[in-house]
C-alpha cells in the first residue's frame, strides 16, 4: 500500500487533501505541529498524525520513514529554503516516487519578495536533489475572503491591492484535489511545472462587488497599506507578511498574478468551485447574527 506523507496537515491544502486520498484508499500520513482537536479529528479519518517541526531534520526524517510520496508546504516566514533542503534530503534517503511542491504564481529569482525568491530556490532545491517533483505555482486563494470576513461583515471590503489588478482565485480543496490527482498518476506529472487559478479572473474591485452581490449589500472596496491591513486583522507585528504583501502589490501591478490557467479543471476532471458557492458555503461567517447580537 502507498503512504503519502501530508505537511501542514490541518491547513487550508492539507486537510482536504488528507480526506481525498483517503477516500481514493491510500495510507495517509498527517505531520502536525500539535496533538489538538484538530489532529484528534484527522486520526478518527484514518490518518497516521506525526507531530514534528519542518526545520528539525530529525522530525523529517522520521516522518518520512516509510512514505512512497509526500506534500510539501511552508507558511509564509523565514526558514522555507532551509525546511526544503531537510525534505529533499530525507526524500532523496527514503527514494520517493514523488514530491508535490506548494510554491507560488509569481515564483522567479528577482523576485522583490524573500518569501517569492525562497518558493523559487525552494523549487531549485528539489529539482537538484532528483527526487522526482511536480511544482504548483498556486495563486491568490478563495480562503482570502474569510481572512476578511469578519471586516464584510459589517459592510467593508478592505485589502492592501490595487482595486483594478487581476487574478483568478481558487479554493483550497481545488488546489488539494489537484495534487491528490497528481499522486495517483507520479509518472504522468514529475518533473512539471504547474500554475494553478480558478476559472474567473477579477480585479479586486470586481470582486467585491461579486461577493456584495452574493451577500445582497453593497461592498465597495477600500485600499489601505498592508501595516494597516494586517493591524485590522490583529498581525500588526508578523513583519514577513509586512515585507512580503507590500511587494506581492507590485507583483499585482505588473499583471504577475493575471491570467486564468485551466490546469487544475483538466486534472480534477470537473469544475472548480465558484466565488458564488465558496460565499454561499461559509455565509455564516460574512453576515451578522442579529439574534446574538440582540441577546
Amino acid at each position: 500500500m502507498t503512504t503519502i506523507l501530508i505537511t501542514t496537515a490541518n491547513g487550508e491544502t492539507g486537510r482536504p487533501m488528507v480526506d481525498h486520498l483517503l477516500e481514493m484508499g491510500f495510507d495517509v500520513r498527517a505531520m502536525v505541529r500539535t496533538d489538538d482537536e484538530r489532529a484528534r479529528r484527522l486520526r478518527e479519518k484514518g490518518a497516521d498524525v506525526v507531530f514534528g517541526d519542518l526545520l528539525d531534520f530529525r522530525d523529517v526524517r522520521a516522518a518520512m520513514e516509510g512514505v512512497q510520496r509526500a506534500y510539501f508546504n511552508y507558511p509564509i516566514g523565514d526558514g522555507l529554503v532551509e525546511a526544503a533542503v531537510m525534505f529533499a534530503q530525507a526524500a532523496k534517503e527514503q527514494d520517493l516516487e514523488l514530491i508535490v511542491n506548494m510554491s507560488q504564481i509569481q515564483s522567479r529569482p528577482r523576485a522583490r519578495s524573500k518569501t517569492t525568491q525562497n518558493h523559487w530556490l525552494s523549487e531549485q532545491v528539489f529539482d537538484w536533489s532528483g527526487v522526482p517533483t511536480t511544482h504548483l505555482r498556486v495563486t491568490f486563494f478563495m480562503q482570502w475572503l474569510l481572512y476578511i470576513s469578519g471586516i464584510i461583515r459589517y459592510g467593508r471590503y478592505v485589502l492592501p491591492y490595487d482595486p483594478d489588478s487581476r487574478f483568478a482565485p481558487i479554493a483550497g480543496r481545488d488546489i488539494a484535489l489537484t495534487a491528490a490527482n497528481i499522486f495517483t498518476a507520479p509518472d504522468e506529472h514529475r518533473g512539471r511545472t504547474y500554475t494553478l487559478t480558478g476559472s474567473a479572473e477579477y480585479s479586486h474591485r470586481e470582486l467585491a462587488a461579486e461577493v456584495g452581490r452574493v451577500l445582497g449589500k453593497e461592498l465597495p472596496y477600500e485600499q489601505v497599506t498592508v501595516s494597516t491591513f494586517l493591524d485590522m486583522l490583529g498581525m500588526a507585528d508578523d513583519t514577513a507578511k509586512l515585507v512580503h504583501f507590500e511587494a506581492v502589490t507590485f507583483d499585482q501591478r505588473e499583471g504577475r498574478l493575471a491570467g486564468v490557467s485551466d490546469v487544475a479543471r483538466r486534472i480534477i476532471g470537473r469544475p472548480l468551485v465558484t466565488v458564488e458557492e465558496f460565499v454561499n458555503e461559509h455565509r455564516s461567517l460574512f453576515e451578522l447574527d442579529y439574534t446574538k447580537a440582540t441577546a
